[in-house]
């Protein structure tokens, strides 16, 4: 009876135990259409991989896509069994729970004796406590998982899913990570050595335990030759490689586009088809607009210029400083890193005498710094030994270049007007000490940059390029009673300007007349609806650019006047699919119904333009002719040094705190700013002209290397005149008869384009034309609220 009762007992408690058991037991189905949590790439307009965006990083590669000696790799380590058991191996199974009684008496942890089957369940459907409950689970899902799944999906979701250590989840992203190449090009050496991992990817560490990672690896590949998988010359072949790895895992072998990444980033998580948890998991391909080619060149040209005029305002000591040199590399690499610049080195100055100073870098080498570096320390901060420096070899001498990071900051954006793609941008000197991207987050004033919005309403108004307005002293009082008499930079003025010699010139007096004259209204009107900014206070001061916009918005602004003044909505991301290829956002929204049809003979399908029409695309010519004067004959002359037809505004504000330049050429715009992120002064001269033409001249000789000399392309209707020299593009009826000949007294007299351009543009002016006056001049005013 007693027997009976235990019986009884026993049971009731294990179906107790058993419901307990199975109460919360996951169900295997739901593995039929998992896709594990994969990582969002992000890539370049001609396929270059720039970006992941993730949580876990991981890249799923499909069964089929799996090498076949990966895949012999893992089972040969794991599960050599796999394709043979029905999801448990209850040989290995009895005697790991044998030994686990043993563990669990000495309080040991408990052993695996898993199967890949095994481990599928318990990766995914379950928790890794080492627990006898969660091993009875995992064999019991592991049946079911063999019942419901095919062994190649099973396999399948184990090697994308596995963790191998170096910020890898699956073979995919390991490849990448450890190799720096996609899983199709592992060899065999490579693929044993991530077979290795699964045990304990910090055991087998690829350069912290080099030694036991090797051994593990030759083990690995001398059970695939035990197995049969390879000969046993590839194993000895194989097992004959060291084993050479990255020394970081890396997202992306190109590196050169931190800011645009990142701001591609924050667009996708404002995105309705995307936001966080989709964008970090979803494995979504993401094509952008970036240029590999241009943007490197717009990194490189905006280092350098920042680290120009930081040469200009003298060197500001040493970062750091040790009293002895044993072991002063450790702390070196500690204390400061050369920022993006991948040919600076930490160095330590070991010896300063004889009008010479020796430095000995991080990796050991050694060699006097540039005599003219050593004269300008001694004129900054000054330099002694065992002063921290950051050094670049010298390729003009031997021995080193004296380097330090800019405390100055700055943007550079190029984009293709006519769509608005961004081709390149940078955001700063350096990502890695600064994330604000001062391309789209730094709001300043635009100074005379915003001068060509000015002239543009203008244009729209009435006048044309041969109106003249007066360049003379002025002074206004506002609603308050202040006097304000705004001044041109030079402090000189010429009288009656025509418009076109008013922005070669960029006239402060001018502009605020022509202001005066059109309205402030229809100038901020006109901002508005280019881009600049979203709301303009509609006051005089504003015409010379007072108000704050950034340089992302200027770019697309100016990208108006290029393609015929419809307005552009930048973007960086061009469209975006999902896992199984669907496009789920483009930025192209025009309808093409033809498009997709095969070729009939007939007519092409006609693509409609995109944009809102902001001004004449006369209006957008003229003010392109006048920025091309800029280069010409006024602010921008640097830039006429490259031989190539190019335009642009210089922009400087008060107390010379922000300095740009907006140049372009016929198929590109590109903005540039520089200033300190505090606002604070750049110093006397340090004008757009000085700081930010040669960066624009740096990277569009880079940019333009290749590309012929072509002219801007003129509107057809527009009508054409020579005015004092220049040929002058104007509405139909509104041309003079005759040319006017050139009367300014002005320095830099006017030239033809044909004779500056030898690609310039043709044509002889219009015949039999209606004269047309000028616009009235504006009435004098005193009081600023009259204007409005």
């Amino acid at each position: 009876m007693a027997i009976l009762s235990f019986i009884a007992l026993a049971a009731f408690s294990a179906a107790i135990y058993a419901a307990w058991l199975f109460h919360d037991m996951p169900d295997a189905g739901d593995l039929v259409d998992y896709h594990p949590a994969t990582a969002t790439r992000a890539y370049a307009w001609d396929g270059t991989l720039i970006g992941e965006f993730s949580q876990e990083r991981r890249i799923f590669v499909p069964y089929d896509a799996i090498p076949k000696q990966t895949a012999q790799a893992f089972l040969a380590a794991e599960d050599h069994s796999f394709f043979k058991h029905g999801g448990v191996d209850v040989g290995g199974l009895g005697r790991a729970m044998a030994k686990n009684v043993l563990n669990l008496a000495q309080g040991r942890r408990l052993e695996g004796g898993s199967t890949i089957t095994q481990q599928v369940a318990k990766n995914i459907l379950l928790t890794s406590d080492a627990t006898i409950s969660r091993k009875l689970k995992e064999a019991i899902l592991a049946s079911q998982l063999e019942q419901t799944l095919t062994k190649e999906r099973i396999l399948e979701l184990y090697l994308n899913e596995i963790w191998l250590g170096y910020r890898s989840y699956g073979v995919g992203a390991a490849a990448y990570n450890y190799f720096g190449k996609p899983v199709s090009d592992l060899t065999l050496a490579e693929s044993a050595y991530l077979a290795s991992l699964p045990k304990g990817p910090d055991n087998y560490h690829p350069i912290r335990r080099k030694k036991q990672a090797i051994a593990r690896r030759n083990w690995v590949i001398d059970q695939m030759a035990d197995l049969g998988w390879i000969t046993r010359a590839q194993a000895r072949a194989a097992q004959a490689e060291d084993l050479v790895v990255q020394a970081a895992p890396t997202r992306a072998q190109y590196r050169d586009a931190d800011y645009f990444v990142e701001e591609v980033r924050r667009l996708a998580l404002d995105m309705d088809e995307l936001g966080k948890e989709r964008l970090n998991a979803g494995g979504y391909y993401v094509r952008t607009t970036l240029d590999p080619r241009l943007q490197s060149a717009a990194r490189l040209a905006l280092m350098n210029g920042l680290e120009a005029y930081d040469r200009r305002h003298g060197w500001r000591g040493a970062w750091g400083h040790v009293t002895t040199l044993t072991g002063w590399e450790k702390e070196a690499k500690q204390r400061a890193r050369p920022a993006e610049r991948r040919s600076w080195r930490q160095a330590v100055v070991t010896s300063v005498a004889g009008g010479g100073v020796q430095v000995r870098t991080v990796d050991g080498n050694a060699g006097p710094l540039a005599a003219e570096d050593v004269a300008w320390a001694r004129r900054g901060k000054g330099i002694g030994a065992g002063d921290l420096i950051f050094v670049a070899p010298n390729d003009k001498g031997g021995g080193f270049r004296l380097k330090q990071v800019p405390a100055v900051n700055g943007a550079l954006v190029a984009m293709e007007p006519n769509s608005g793609r961004v081709l390149a941008m940078v955001g700063g000197y350096s990502f890695s000490l600064s994330s604000f991207n001062r391309a789209t987050q730094a709001y300043r004033q635009p100074g005379s940059a915003f001068k060509p919005i000015v002239y543009a309403a203008a244009l729209e108004s009435g006048y044309t390029p041969a109106s003249t307005v007066l360049d003379a002293p002025i002074t206004l009082r506002g609603a308050g009673g202040q006097a304000w008499s705004p001044e041109n930079y030079n402090k000189k003025y010429y009288g009656a300007l025509t418009l076109r010699r008013g922005l070669e010139l960029s006239r402060n007096t001018m502009t605020v007349r022509l202001a005066q004259g059109v309205g402030m209204t229809r100038i901020s009107d006109l901002a508005v609806r280019m881009g600049v900014t979203n709301k303009m206070d509609k006051v005089l001061a504003m015409a010379l650019g007072s108000g704050e916009t950034t340089v992302f918005r200027m770019s697309a602004a100016y990208s108006s006047f290029l393609n015929g003044g419809r307005k552009v909505e930048p973007h960086l991301i061009e469209l975006v699919e999902d896992r199984n290829g669907k496009v789920i956002w483009k930025a192209d929204r025009r309808e093409c119904p033809r498009c997709s049809a095969g070729f009939s003979g007939a007519e092409s399908p006609r693509i409609p333009r995109t944009g809102a029409q902001l001004m004449d695309p006369i209006t957008a010519y003229q003010i392109t002719s006048m920025l091309e004067g800029v280069v010409l004959r006024g602010t921008a002359t640097q830039a006429a040094s490259l031989g190539k037809p190019l335009g642009g505004k210089t922009g400087t504000t008060n107390d010379y705190r922000s300095a740009w330049f907006m140049g372009f050429s016929p198929h590109m715009v590109v903005g540039v700013f520089i200033g300190f992120d505090d606002n604070r002064s750049l110093g006397e001269g340090e004008t757009g002209s000085v700081a930010a033409v040669p960066i624009f001249v740096e990277f569009m000789g880079e940019a333009l290397k290749d590309a012929p000399a072509e002219p801007f392309k003129a509107p057809a209707n527009a009508k054409f005149a020579m005015v004092r020299g220049i040929r002058e593009a104007f509405r139909p009826g509104t041309e003079p008869q005759v040319a006017v000949a050139p009367t300014e007294a002005v320095p830099g007299g006017p030239q033809p384009y044909s004779q500056v351009w030898q690609n310039g543009l043709t044509g002889a002016p219009n015949a039999g034309a209606a004269v047309a006056p000028p616009p009235p001049p504006p009435k004098k005013q005193d009081d600023l609220s009259d204007l409005f």
